[in-house]
This record gives C-alpha cells, structure tokens and sequence, in this order.
C-alpha cells in the first residue's frame, strides 16, 4: 500500500469507545482511510460518569463538540458524602475541575456523541473481533473471528484494560497492577429520595455504596469494596452473589442497590487494575487508551486521557509519511506520541501511597477518622487543597499542531 495522493494510509482501530473513536476522528480528519473493529454487536450505550477534563476540553472544542457534549450533562451539580440515614457529613468541592466536573456526561452518551460526528468515509464492522496479526513490508496483516484478512499500514488497538491484541502483540510488557479493589456498576430505577447529587456512603469492611443521577430518568449506582478477589473473572451471577454476601446489613441504600443490580441489564464487574507499559508501540501497532495505561476510576481521568490519545497520535502522524516505505518515520511519529502522552499519563497514574486503606477504611474507628479527615479538606481554610486532587490530565504544554 502506497502512500500517495491516489491511495492515502489505512489505519484499522480495534474499539469502538472513547479513545478508538476519536482515534478514528483525528485519523480521518487528517487523511487517513480508517476501519473501525468493534467485537459487539452494535454500538455499546450505557455506562457510567465519565467527564472531561484538563486538556481534553481543547480537544473537544477542535472537535466542535464542546456544546454537544455539556447539553449531554447528566444533570449532577455537587458531590456529598451522607451516613447511614442519608445525612450529609460533608460536601466536595463543585465548579469546572471539581469532585463533580462542568463536562460529566455517560461513558455511553459520550461515545455516541464522537461517534455521531466521525468524518465521513470512517467503516466501522461491528460483531467481530482481532484473532491475529503479521507485520511485513511496513504493513500489518489483521486476521479477525470471522475470518477476514485485513491490511492496514497502522493498527490502533483501543480494546480497554482486558486487551486480548496487546497481550497478544507485547506479551511480556503487560505490567498489571492490582488495586485490590472491587466495583460493581449498573443502572437502576430513580426514586422520589433521589436528587441531583453524588451520594457517597461508606460503612465498616470497606463498603461504598454510591448513587448518581443521570440524564435519562434513572439512577447509576455503584457499590465498592478492597478485596483481593477478582470479581471479573467471574460471571454475572456468581459476581452478584459474592458482592450480596459481601453487603449483608451494610446499611443505607444497599439493599434498592443489590435488587436493581439483578433486574438490570447494564452491569459491569470490575477488579481495578493498573496497566503499565515501557512503550506503546511495536512496529506497525500502537496502544491508546485504557489498553496502553488504564488508570482506574481511583486515577480518575480515563475518558480525558482517551479522548487526548487520539488526538495526539494523528497529530504526530500527521506531520510524517506514513506509507510503507516510511518505516522509520512512523516509528518518529508513535515516539513522539509517547513522549507526549507519557507525563500527562503519569501524574494520573502515581496514586498517593496508602489511598486504598484511607478511601476504604474497615473500621468505625477508621470511619470517624476518615469523616474528620475529609470534613477538615473541604473546609473554607482547606477546600482549595482539596480540587487540587480532582484535578487530572492538566499540561503546561500546547498540543501538537495538526499539519
């Protein structure tokens, strides 16, 4: 495949959510053939808070999709932290880059919205999945599940932290770190209790209970705990029955939470872990997203950084030839996108020591020392050192031009 006028480079982009799609969008957007590979059925809605934040919200306006995104809000306006009755014990910080951000919208609702405003010409091939790959020439021959034979001249794999083409493709460089932490997501049915805010309950044994509003007349729960057990290694029963073991007479909230977990059918189970990686890329093939760093919802910033990876990686791409012949300017281009994304990645990423034992603590002593803590930090005198901890993906540097 040549790089010419008459055939410009092909990309194929395994995944179809937030990082693949705006992957897709940059690419196209500077010249590329791009084939989207997503292994569901059809377009996946639903999901959890996500928000934009930092640099992410410049990718966005050059987008054009900074307005279609805040009119998606999911309605929240604050975050508290409430007892076992459902009092507030205290309130985080709100505002732009607060606890709860000015651009928080559906993991769903935000794919959609990249998804609906993708240049044309972009193919997306749902049901179907990458079972292998080859490089030679300066190409990447991807074999897929249902038996088709693809080449491309880059493969961009953004498959989420469980990427079966990373593990495949880099092997031994799949560092994962284990946060010890369960969490269950799902949606369930609003009630005339709920509110327009975050409610974040903690109860002894490390038990979270969490309750967000949303913008379609129902309620994103989550409940969370540290255990070393992975709960996503399991199926959807057996998960649900482990956590309503784990939930027996925590209080609150839990009981509606558990019962509209059954009945839902968006639940997701996850064991948080950390991917680390000395590069992103091999030959012909790059990491964006979840699949090259995730840094859990406890990093926070996912979507931002996704949303970013994107951008930055046609960025660089755009300013070299990328045509078989181009070997190593291809590699000059994926280098760069690493050194750029990789201290934005890793200010996210570096979690404070001991943030698990302090966000989940499994005493009542440890509670009441955690209500404390947490009260003194959003005090007047303390409230600005406290948004400095929602602040994530944040970079003095410009983003790299688009040529």
């Amino acid at each position: 495949m040549s790089n010419d006028v008459m055939t410009p480079p092909h990309a194929l982009v395994s995944g179809a959510s937030i990082a693949g799609l705006s992957a897709a969008y940059w690419l196209r957007r500077t010249g590329w053939e791009v084939t989207v590979i997503e292994r569901a059925p059809a377009f996946r809605d639903g999901g959890q808070n996500v928000d934009v934040r930092g640099v992410a919200r410049e990718v966005l306006k050059r987008m054009g999709l900074f307005d279609a995104v805040k009119a998606l809000n999911t309605t929240e306006t604050g975050a508290v932290f409430v007892d076992g009755r459902g009092r507030v014990t205290a309130e985080l910080p709100a505002g732009p880059e607060g606890a709860t951000a000015e651009l928080e919208i559906l993991r769903g609702d935000f794919a959609r919205a990249i998804l609906d405003h993708l240049p044309p010409g972009v193919e997306i091939v749902y049901g179907d999945t990458i079972t292998g790959t080859t490089e030679d020439d300066g190409s990447v021959t991807v074999t897929t599940a249902s038996s088709q034979v693809l080449r491309a001249d880059l493969l961009v794999v953004a498959e989420g932290v469980r990427s079966a083409t990373r593990d495949r493709i880099f092997g031994e460089l799949v560092d994962r770190r284990s946060l010890g932490v369960n969490m269950v997501f799902g949606t369930i049915p609003r009630t005339a209790g709920d509110d327009d805010r975050w409610r974040w309950y903690s109860t002894v044994g490390g038990r979270q209970v969490h309750l967000r509003p949303d913008n379609h007349g129902t309620t994103r729960a989550i409940l969370s705990y540290p255990r070393d057990e992975d709960l996503a290694s399991l199926d959807r029963d057996q998960a649900l029955a482990r956590v309503r073991a784990r939930y027996a007479g925590a209080g609150w909230e839990a009981a509606r939470v558990l019962d509209g977990f059954d009945a839902s059918e968006d639940v997701y189970v996850d064991h948080l872990t950390q991917i680390r990686m000395p590069t992103w890329h091999r030959g012909r093939v790059c990491l964006v997203g979840d699949a090259a760093w995730c840094v859990t919802p406890m990093g926070g910033g996912g979507a931002s950084l996704a949303l970013t990876s994107g951008y930055v990686l046609a960025a660089y791409l755009s300013s070299t030839d990328t045509g078989p012949e181009a070997g190593t300017d291809t590699d000059t281009a994926l280098a760069a996108y690493e050194r750029w994304m990789r201290p934005l990645v890793d200010s996210v990423q570096k979690l404070p020591p001991g943030v698990v034992r302090a966000g989940y603590p499994r005493t009542r002593i440890g509670l009441a020392v955690r209500t404390l803590v947490v009260k003194a930090l959003t005090s007047r005198l303390l409230a600005p050192l406290a948004e400095r901890f929602t602040h994530v993906a944040g970079m003095d540097r410009p983003l790299p031009p688009i040529a």
